[in-house]
């Protein structure tokens, strides 16, 4: 397939674009470089000579997308690119308006120009969707009902919605597009090359915060919140490995091609255990031979 990845130098879309590059596709990565690499691509295109191509633009601007999508003859949409700190994402809620749903309509006014060729399109979601499940709905299932609690959850969950009107607006134009869209929780790791891997500035994540405090990178990591009702008092969460997330996507992919035109899919992708803070400091403890 001819892929374009938005989003494609952040963390979870340059590990997209190497899966993709292994699987044998071509592979545009666009992305206006405001938190992501213009390196990770560098490197990327040192695995993939002439298959692997990069645009600087905002996600957002229907005529440079456009243009891409047409100029590489795109079939696919893998759509990364957005804004996600927590702290942010409540002090400038309207950043977050403009980038994930503003941004993403720019998109897919792209993907629908008449010159256009995408059938499928896979929207990196997430399950900040939901905000807090039921009592006793763990894991979240994803018929759970989606009720954010955040800027950025509602963001996501509008998004999701304009997928599902827009899906249905082209099937009775007759130009469907099939759709899969992704929810999640947290993210960690790095492709096991080493390649690639996390790299925020500021860096808020657990497992990067604590490894680098592990290795004296930093001068401590500070547990906020120990009263929660969980076996060490500290709050739990599910983690999933990048590449396993990545695999999702592709499979999602696969998945919207088998099943033919104009289906619209949403599937949750974890490992269905949480872990505590605690936990975590104390596994990145045990590894690197320091006490927590």
């Amino acid at each position: 397939m001819r892929v374009l990845v938005t989003g494609g130098a952040g963390y979870i879309g340059s590990h997209a674009c190497q899966r993709l590059l292994h699987d044998g596709h071509h592979v545009v990565a666009l992305d206006n470089l405001f938190r992501g690499h213009r390196e990770a691509i560098g490197r990327l295109e040192g695995l993939a000579t002439g298959r692997i191509i990069f645009v600087e633009a905002d996600a957002g601007d229907t005529t440079r997308v456009a243009d891409a999508l047409e100029a590489h003859e795109i079939d696919t949409v893998m759509h990364f690119g957005a804004r996600a700190y927590v702290g942010e994402r409540v002090a400038d809620p309207l950043s977050y308006y403009r980038a994930n749903i503003t941004a993403g309509i720019g998109l897919l006014d792209a993907c629908a120009a008449p010159e256009s060729r995408v059938r499928r399109f896979v929207f990196s979601s997430s399950c900040a969707t939901y905000g807090d499940p039921p009592e006793g709905l763990i894991p979240v299932p994803e018929t759970c009902p989606q009720r954010p609690t955040s800027p950025y959850g509602r963001t996501k969950l509008q998004f999701e919605e304009i997928l599902r009107d827009w899906s249905t607006a082209r099937a009775r134009a007759d130009r469907p597009i099939s759709i899969a869209m992704l929810r999640y929780f947290n993210v960690a790791g790095a492709d096991r090359t080493g390649l690639l891997g996390e790299d925020h500035d500021p860096e808020t994540h657990l497992v990067p915060v604590a490894i680098n405090a592990a290795l004296g990178r930093r001068p401590g990591l500070t547990i906020f919140g120990t009263d929660y009702p969980t076996p060490d008092g500290t709050c739990v969460r599910d983690y999933v490995h990048v590449e396993d997330l990545v695999d999702a996507h592709v499979r999602a992919i696969d998945a919207l091609a088998r099943e033919g035109d104009n289906p619209v899919r949403a599937y949750n992708v974890g490992i269905g255990r949480g872990y505590s803070v605690r936990e975590i400091i104390d596994s990145v403890s045990r590894v690197a031979g320091r006490e927590s």
